[in-house]
């Protein structure tokens, strides 16, 4: 008989986990990552409530408790520590074992000298290579501690099963062979990815997992096998009858082939049993991948079902439900498959078409629109919403115009436009969006709006309102024009700014004092119908209104009070406390290719995995880091459900090519002139590009940064390099757009903008990554991970005009005649040098081991003549592109 090596593990009571025990379920919800509840209990300490949401854990079922502190705005060690300690003090939580969760070792360490009885690293692994493995690996096994590895080495995560055993193997060998470390406290997460994505990489994620489990239980005695179940599912959020069947199945399959422990939420699973057979075969075929078109299949039957198991089978069961209710639950699911046909059957009982808008269909906005208020939907979820009501409106229209008697009351009209010389309008155009969803008569000017088209069409069509909208830094002086321009012509209309670059300070301080009506400024969409609704009701508006200047008044004032007196250093100060390499000792590599190159058609598929989601949902109101986010008590179910629109969106895009992807790319001879000065030399001759240097005064020894720091001084007698660049994938997104808002789709023409920027971000880090490695080959032996390349732990910078380091865009101006940008590309510059099409990156590449990122920060007016007199234009130009960064 076979020997049996069980997992040994305790709290104050021991777990002692053996071939035939049931399943481990490990709780997460006091891991700041997992619960935005117990993130922000940590944060504002409030550990006793924090002690509460692992009590509710262990009282739920979980076996073992995860602790998880990593978060930016926490001290993870200290949090681990005093949070270990305060549960050790609690016998009816300590009673179960502790997971020790972290990505940075002396978080794992200081947990694990507080932890009481047998507890479980999570994770370790041979991303670092294996020196930095073993080295940990000693001191858990000294600590008496079992261990997570995760499936990832020094190439990337482990995703086909080849990669999931070779690295189990490799990982096992070391551990039991070099470090003697128990192999019954080994625990391999072979990493849970979803399937169902419409993608066909992805095909394989589950079986390669229950097959990979299969091998490492056959093959390496006595250890465990763990993962996060709920991500198989997520493509298919918002039908829990499907992602339970999911669970169920990848459970039934996974516990077969060996998986012991994981973390599941009982609340999402089915009796494998009760499963209906269709939807098991369907979810069997996605699982096991049984079948070429299995995803489509389960797509199909998925769509707009719910099992009701008292039958046994998925039925359309809201379509059985009285008119109104079917209409609401369309509004509110954003389900468009039904509309026309209920809202005719609505047509045909009413008196009036128009009725139909302001009786069913507002019934069902208002509910939608009480949901999002009260924080139960979220963004995507409302454009969604508006999709099914614009394709109602639409069938309705016709009717109404034959019916003279009609005519629709809207709650009130919004002009909103994306100020002159900007092209970014994903922020806006969901704006309004959530305001047409609640009845407001949206007049779209789009984007480059010059602001006497913003005057003329106000004043032509009687506007309750004007929103501004902006994303660069030229764009605030805009919006200030504007509001000069407003007050000058005596308008009487609030104004609403909004964009990335705006924020409550730059409205109170700059804004408002230029125009006596409202100013508000409005820093999500989510507060879009609640501002404009306060702003307009005749009853309250006066007194909001006087509130608010009041408000801002007492912000200006504030503001002022408390501006630190800063020190700053003059000009030639700073230039004397430059940044100082040796350069005699400094490594400089020649580039591999001098001269210009150009991408005509880069296929769009390499991209896919270098983007960064993060941003993308940020992009919708949804706040947190990806992956994470999907898995966020508040956010995640959304989150997924965009996820997975995003990548079905995606998918399409590069199934039928519809971006077109192009880049082109120099690496010059260059040398820093005149301390601040970058001279180029390509074969089109000598370029110069101007950089900033910080002035305020630093602490000790600290520099004072400029990017010509970087580079070799000419005098040095150095021969240096630097390159530039600019990438686009934006042709083909403006059209794609507007055949979706043709269609009444808003929600899959802002999503095409918001893939559009992703996948452009993700070509500036490819190409990056291609100039380290290949183009310029200063970092042959480069292997870095996606998230490595996110936080930037490569060699070298690739900082942006307009960008903290050199926020002056008129450096832009240098790239495009170096690089011949819309010659070669067709990428062309705004007058407010915004770059079109919109989803455009560009930007320099310096080699440099020793060139970081930095803020240029406040700047005097001796550098701004400086700079003026060096670019050889008018002072007046230089402090309209400096404005933001000028010191009062």
């Amino acid at each position: 008989m076979a020997e049996v090596r069980p997992l040994k593990l305790s709290g104050l009571e021991p777990l002692i986990i053996t071939p035939d025990s049931n399943f481990i379920n490990v709780g997460e919800r006091t891991n700041v990552a997992g619960s935005r509840k117990f993130l922000r209990l940590i944060k504002e300490e409030k550990f006793d409530e924090a002690l509460d949401v692992a009590r509710e854990q262990v009282e739920g079922g979980a076996q073992i408790i995860d602790i998880n502190m990593d978060d930016g705005l926490i001290d993870g060690k200290e949090a681990m520590v005093k949070f270990l300690n305060l549960v050790v003090a609690e016998p009816d939580i300590a009673r179960v074992p502790i997971m020790i969760d972290s990505s940075k070792w002396e978080i794992i360490e200081a947990g694990l000298q507080v932890v009481q009885g047998k507890c479980v690293v999570n994770s370790i692994s041979l991303k670092e290579g294996e020196e930095e493995f073993i080295e940990h690996a000693k001191k858990i096994r000294r600590y008496g501690a079992a261990v997570i590895v995760m499936a990832f080495d020094e190439v990337g995560q482990a995703d086909n099963y080849q990669r999931r055993i070779e690295i189990a193997e490799r990982s096992y060998k070391i551990l039991t062979e070099k470090v003697s470390f128990p192999p019954e406290d080994i625990i391999f997460d072979l990493n849970i990815f979803p399937v169902g994505t419409g993608m066909d990489e992805h095909r394989k994620n589950a079986i390669d997992f229950i097959e990979g489990t299969r091998w490492v239980k056959e093959n390496l005695p006595h250890c465990s096998v763990s993962g996060g179940v709920s991500n198989v599912s997520f493509s298919f959020r918002g039908n829990n009858p499907v992602r339970e069947a999911m669970h169920s199945v990848f459970l039934y399959h996974a516990i077969k082939a060996g998986m012991n422990m994981g973390i599941v939420n009982p609340g999402m699973l089915e009796v494998y049993d009760e499963i209906p057979k269709d939807l098991l075969e369907h979810v069997e075929d996605v699982i096991l991948d049984r079948r070429d078109d299995a995803t489509e299949r389960l797509l199909d039957f998925a769509e707009n079902v719910v099992e009701t198991k008292k039958e046994g089978k998925a039925v359309l069961e809201w379509r059985e439900k009285p008119l109104q209710d079917r209409i609401t639950h369309a509004l509110v699911k954003g389900i468009d498959a039904f509309i026309v046909e209920d809202v005719e059957q609505a047509r045909l009982e009413a008196e009036r078409p128009l009725e139909v808008i302001e009786g069913p269909l507002m019934i069902g906005m208002n509910v939608v629109g009480d949901l999002f208020g009260s924080g139960k939907m979220f963004l995507p979820q409302v454009v969604k919403s508006a999709r099914v009501m614009k394709k109602a409106v639409a069938y309705l229209l016709p009717y109404i115009e034959a019916d003279k008697s009609s005519k629709r009351q809207s709650a009130g009209k919004v002009l909103m436009a994306t100020v002159k010389g900007d092209v970014h309008d994903i922020g806006k155009n969901i704006v309004s969006v959530v305001l047409g969803c609640n009845n407001y008569e949206i007049i779209d000017l789009g984007v480059m709006v010059p602001p006497e088209k913003i005057i003329e069409t106000a004043k032509k069509e009687n506007v309750d309102a004007i929103g501004l909208s902006g994303l660069i830094t030229p764009s605030l002086d805009e919006m200030v024009f504007l509001a000069k321009e407003m007050q000058r012509q005596d308008f009487k209309v609030p104004l609403l700014i909004g964009g990335a670059t705006t924020s409550k300070a730059h409205t109170a301080v700059k804004i408002d004092p230029q125009y006596h009506n409202a100013v508000v400024h409005v820093n999500d969409a989510s507060r879009a119908v609640t501002v404009v609704g306060d702003l307009l009701k005749s009853a309250s508006k006066d007194a909001y209104i006087s509130n608010l200047k009041s408000d801002y008044e007492k912000f200006r004032e504030n503001f002022t009070k408390r501006k630190k007196v800063k020190s700053f250093l003059s000009i030639q100060e700073a230039r004397d406390n430059k940044f100082k390499i040796d350069w005699k000792s400094s490594e400089i590599t020649k580039p591999k290719q001098l001269g210009i190159q150009v991408i005509e058609d880069f296929e769009l598929n390499k991209l896919v995995e270098y983007i960064d989601w993060s941003p993308f949902f940020r992009s919708w109101d949804l706040h947190g880091r990806y992956p994470n986010i999907l898995e966020d008590e508040k956010v995640g179910e959304q989150a997924k459900s965009l996820y997975a629109d995003a990548q079905q969106l995606l998918k399409r895009i590069l199934d039928e090519k519809l971006l077109k992807a192009k880049a082109v790319f120099g690496l010059f001879e260059a040398n820093t002139i005149n301390t601040d000065d970058i001279e180029v030399t390509s074969e089109n001759g000598k370029f110069i590009f101007r950089t900033l240097r910080q002035q305020l005064k630093k602490h000790g020894d600290q520099a004072n940064f400029a990017l010509a720091d970087f580079v070799a001084p000419k005098e040095s007698g150095i021969q240096d390099y630097v390159g530039s660049f600019c990438v686009t994938t934006g042709f083909g997104t403006a059209e794609i757009a507007a055949e979706f808002e043709k269609n009444h789709d808003d929600y899959n023409s802002i999503m095409i903008k918001a893939l559009a920027d992703r996948l452009a971000e993700a070509f500036a880090e490819y190409l990056h990554k291609e100039v380290r490695t290949n183009y310029w080959g200063y970092a042959l032996e480069e292997k870095l991970s996606n998230e490595e390349l996110i936080k930037e732990a490569y060699k070298g910078i690739r900082p942006a005009p307009g960008y903290p380091a050199c926020p002056d865009h008129l450096e832009k101006l240098t790239i495009w005649d170096l690089l011949k940008v819309e010659e070669k590309i067709g990428v062309k510059l705004t007058e407010s040098l915004a770059m079109w099409p919109a989803a455009s990156v560009s930007g320099y590449y310096f080699a440099n081991p020793e060139a970081r990122y930095f803020g240029l920060g406040k700047i005097k007016e001796d550098q701004v003549k400086d700079y003026a007199g060096r670019k050889g234009i008018e002072l007046k130009k230089a402090k309209k592109w400096l404005n933001p960064n000028i010191a009062d």
